[in-house]
């Protein structure tokens, strides 16, 4: 195998780990009971998250795309 299809599956690899991954952390986020407050408001726990969930699925898809253009 050609070192640069290594490397495209590399890509691939890793945007399919960080679509996998991210989404199950989320899940146990918003069950976290520091999430939200007593009057059910989310917290800034809730908030950072859920800014670190979205920016790294967003990276993982554009890594996995990336991987597949290249491939391609």
């Amino acid at each position: 195998m050609e070192l640069p299809v290594v490397w495209s599956l590399v890509l691939v690899v890793a945007g399919a780990w960080n679509l996998v991954v991210w989404p199950q952390f989320w899940q146990r986020v918003s069950a976290d009971p520091r999430a939200r407050d007593a009057d059910g408001d989310v917290t800034r726990f809730f908030t950072v998250h859920l800014v670190l969930v979205v920016v790294s699925l967003a990276l993982g898809i554009a890594v996995g795309a990336l991987g597949l253009v290249t491939l391609l």
